[in-house]
C-alpha cells in the first residue's frame, strides 16, 4: 500500500508537466499572452506615466464603449464605412484577379502592361485624392473608388505572379487531354494560384481599409473617418481611441474571414 500511494504523484507529476508545456506551446496561447502583456503595459503607462488628455487607459476605453455608441452619428457611421469596405474589397478582388489573370496569363501582356501597374502602384495615392473627389463627388462613391484604388493593385501583382510561376507542362498536358479554358482555370490556374490569390487579398484588403478611411478622413462628413477627426480635434482621447479598436476588431474580423477561406480552398496542399 506504501508503494501505490508513493507511486501515484510520480506519475501524476510528469502528465501536468506535458499538459502544461503542450499549452505553453500552443500558438494561441503565445499570442494571447503578448496580447495581455501589451494592454498591461499600456494600462501601467497610461495611468502612471503618460499624460490623461492624450492618451487614456484601456480600462477606462472599455468601460466608455457604450457612451462611444449613444454619440449621435457614431453608429450610422460605423455601418457606412462597413459598407464602403465591403463594396470596395470586393471590387477589388473582382478587378485584380481578373487584371492579374489577363496579364500573367499572357507574356506580351505582362511584358506590355506589368510595368504601368508597378508605376500606377508606385504612385502616392493621397496625392490624387482630389481627383476621385472631383470625379465622384464626395458621398460614398469616391470612398470606394479611393478604397479599390488601393487594394486592387496588391491583387494584380500578386495574381500575376502566381499565374507566371505555374508550370507550362501542366497546361500542355491538360491541353493534351482535351481540356477547356474552363477546365483549366478550375483544376490548373486557380489551384496553383491559391496562395498568391490569397496573399494578394490580405494586402488588398489593408489597402482597402486605409484607402476609405483616408478619404473619410478628409473630405467626408460622415463615416469612421470623419469622427476620428472630431474627436481628435475635440481632444477626447477616450472615444478616439474606442473608435480605433472598433477599426481593429474589424480589420481582424475581415483578415479572419480571409484566412479562414484561404484554409478552406487550398486544404489541397495538406
Amino acid at each position: 500500500m506504501a508503494v501505490a500511494r508513493t507511486d501515484a504523484p510520480r506519475l501524476a507529476v510528469p502528465a501536468a508537466a506535458g499538459l502544461r508545456d503542450r499549452l505553453l506551446r500552443h500558438p494561441g496561447i503565445a499570442r494571447l499572452g503578448v496580447v495581455i502583456l501589451l494592454f498591461i503595459g499600456w494600462e501601467i503607462a497610461a495611468r502612471f506615466f503618460l499624460d490623461r488628455d492624450f492618451i487614456s487607459p484601456p480600462s477606462i476605453v472599455l468601460m466608455s464603449l457604450g457612451d462611444l455608441f449613444g454619440t449621435p452619428g457614431v453608429p450610422s457611421a460605423l455601418w457606412l464605412t462597413l459598407y464602403e469596405i465591403a463594396i470596395a474589397f470586393v471590387l477589388s478582388v473582382i478587378i485584380g484577379a481578373a487584371v492579374g489573370l489577363a496579364v500573367g496569363l499572357n507574356r506580351f501582356a505582362h511584358q506590355s502592361f506589368m510595368p504601368i501597374v508597378l508605376l500606377l502602384y508606385g504612385i502616392p495615392q493621397i496625392t490624387i485624392l482630389p481627383i476621385f473627389v472631383l470625379v465622384f463627388g464626395i458621398g460614398a462613391a469616391s470612398k470606394i473608388a479611393f478604397g479599390v484604388s488601393h487594394g486592387m493593385f496588391p491583387i494584380m501583382i500578386a495574381v500575376a505572379a502566381g499565374v507566371q510561376k505555374i508550370e507550362q507542362v501542366l497546361f500542355v498536358s491538360a491541353r493534351s487531354m482535351g481540356a477547356s479554358r474552363w477546365q483549366l482555370l478550375r483544376y490548373v490556374i486557380f489551384p496553383h494560384a491559391i496562395p498568391s490569390f490569397f496573399t494578394g487579398m490580405r494586402l488588398g484588403m489593408s489597402g482597402v481599409l486605409l484607402g476609405v478611411l483616408l478619404a473619410e478622413l478628409y473630405v467626408s462628413t460622415a463615416g469612421i473617418g470623419y469622427f476620428t477627426s472630431i474627436f481628435t480635434e475635440n481632444f477626447d482621447p477616450t472615444k478616439l481611441i474606442g473608435l480605433v479598436s472598433m477599426l481593429a476588431v474589424i480589420a481582424i474580423a475581415l483578415n479572419e474571414i480571409v484566412r479562414r477561406a484561404e484554409l478552406h480552398y487550398a486544404r489541397w496542399r495538406d
